[in-house]
């Protein structure tokens, strides 16, 4: 009997649950029938990749067909351990809070001081040694008007995250005699420009590898089908496919067989982060900690949190669920607990995607299939109007599947990321001091907050943004900093406490060179002339 046939007879036999089975079995069948005509149009050299990255794909699109509605059950989730409190949250939501009064070097979370109070090793080169640092090297620079990898964006003094990151680790290795390596996470999008520019660090004492994260076939969101009908990746067909979220750092690892050379070298530990995240430096306190820990037990997952402001409340928690470390992310929250969970005074801490992961732990759960991550659904509209689905995880989501899981409350200077020009602004003024590679707070600022900066549409691309300074304000006493419309900024202008500019539409402001701005709105029309 043909598969149609069969489908017609179990639809008409089919009662609720069974009609849903029956379709998504039908769905299933369909995609692993376009999958297959898409792997069949692979050439050769690429054929073993590409069956990687499909196989993967079909066990992801597996479970999303699975699973539906939040993954949570908001009742079991409890505030970490490490908060203090003695009630229970407002309302009937059943969300605990656990009540703890003392911390005890099995707490899930621990603060940084604790961390640190356990000083260094005396042979500091013994334990960097076991590390390698994993940049998510994937995103491309395009919602800050650039093209290529977002890595190679110029960031102070004309270095680019890479620059910098590489910087830091020449550093380590010169000071320590050491051999870390850096490894990147690159797309498809961005690995061939992250290679070229790669070649001027051919002298660098820093041996660099790369390795590629999967590429995914973009969902058609009406039928659920690809949209790609062939392998290629290039032209046309770029919008066809997408890299899946650095939770697919795992298996393409793995895939890559890089893993696999780094364990037989000897390292033991990887610290992921961000490539955009400038706080993300090597910790010698924590890297201590992993390698020798207090109780003898090593931490297999590391993450590093901290504590939340209200710009980031939408920024995934660590949470105790079933006696487990457990991120959550907004997506899996059910919309009646939104508002609970965006609470700053609830959940106080968010993850800073900074993670210390144990080699062996995702050799040994890669090959038991045992790394368990939320699948996170991204609705995209194509430019030609087409609404499709990006089926993706987050790496930090892994943290259930490993044992004697940790969190870190790290001081808010390990998080520093430069998402937007508004970022850019902060990183490239005398707030900060760069040292090898490492930016660090100015001790000329009196207070360790950084400022709030928010500037406007006018200022989204980095070529605007750099059109409109020129030069960088002093910013050493500024606590917030609003600009919208048609603004620029002479030379040598100094902003402190709370700084707002407004060109109405039609209007431009002109900022002078040597401007003292303090306490100050501006608005309406200020233009400098030349003369």
């Amino acid at each position: 009997m043909s598969f149609a046939k069969d489908f017609s007879k179990a639809m008409s036999q089919a009662g609720p649950s069974q009609f849903q089975e029956v379709i998504r079995q039908e769905l299933e069948y369909s995609m692993k029938v376009e999958l297959d005509k898409i792997l069949a149009t692979a050439p050769s050299n690429e054929l073993e990749h590409t069956k990687n990255d499909l196989e993967g794909f079909k066990k992801l699109f597996h479970r999303f067909l699975q699973e539906k509605g939040p993954s949570v059950d908001w009742g079991k989730i409890q505030r970490p351990p490490e908060d203090s409190c003695n009630v229970n949250f407002q309302g009937n939501s059943g969300l605990t809070c656990l009540k703890q009064t003392q911390t005890s070097e099995n707490d899930l979370i621990q603060p940084y001081e604790k961390i640190k109070a356990r000083g260094l090793p005396d042979n500091i080169a013994s334990v960097l040694n076991k590390l390698v640092v994993v940049k998510l090297n994937g995103g491309l620079g395009t919602s800050m008007g650039c093209k290529g990898p977002k890595s190679l964006i110029g960031v102070r003094n004309e270095n680019t995250f890479l620059d910098l990151t590489v910087q830091q680790i020449e550093h380590l290795n010169k000071t320590y005699n050491t051999d870390v390596p850096l490894v990147l996470m690159n797309s498809f999008n961005t690995d061939e420009d992250t290679k070229k520019i790669l070649q001027k660090y051919s002298h660098s004492r820093v041996k660099i590898y790369t390795f590629n994260q999967s590429r995914y076939p973009r969902i058609n969101k009406e039928t659920l089908l690809p949209i790609a009908k062939d392998v290629s990746y290039s032209g046309e067909n770029t919008e066809c496919w997408y890299p899946p979220g650095h939770g697919d750092i795992y298996a393409s690892f793995y895939n890559s067989g890089l893993l696999d050379n780094l364990i037989g070298e000897g390292k033991e530990y990887i610290f992921v982060s961000n490539i955009d995240n400038l706080g993300a430096t090597v910790d010698l306190y924590i890297l201590n900690h992993l390698m020798n820990p207090p109780n003898g037990k090593r931490c297999e997952f590391v993450m590093e949190v901290t504590n939340k402001t209200r710009a980031d409340v939408k920024g995934g928690t660590l949470t105790q669920y079933e006696n487990k470390l457990r991120l959550v992310e907004i997506a899996q929250v059910p919309k009646a607990h939104v508002d609970e969970f965006k609470s700053v005074s609830k959940f106080k801490i968010f993850n800073t995607n900074n993670l210390w992961i144990a080699l062996s732990a995702i050799k040994r759960l890669q090959e038991k299939n045992a790394i368990d991550m939320e699948i996170i659904v991204n609705p995209k509209t194509l430019d030609g109007g087409l609404n499709v689905i990006q089926l993706e995880t987050a790496v930090g989501a892994a943290i259930k599947s490993f044992e004697n899981s940790l969190g870190i409350n790290v001081p808010r200077s390990r998080f520093l990321p430069v998402k937007t020009t508004s970022d850019l602004l902060l990183v490239m003024s005398n707030l900060y001091s760069l040292n090898a590679g490492s930016l660090t707070m100015s001790e000329k600022r009196e207070f360790p907050t950084v400022p709030l900066v928010k500037l406007g549409s006018s200022f989204t691309k980095v070529q605007d943004y750099l059109r409109r300074f020129e030069s960088i304000p002093d910013m050493l006493e500024l606590d917030h900093l609003t600009v919208s419309g048609d603004v620029t900024f002479g030379k040598n202008v100094s902003l402190k406490g709370t700084v707002i500019i407004i060109a109405n539409h039609g209007d431009r402001i002109d900022i002078p060179a040597g401007a003292v701005l303090e306490n100050k709105i501006v608005s309406g029309n200020l233009r400098i002339l030349d003369h």
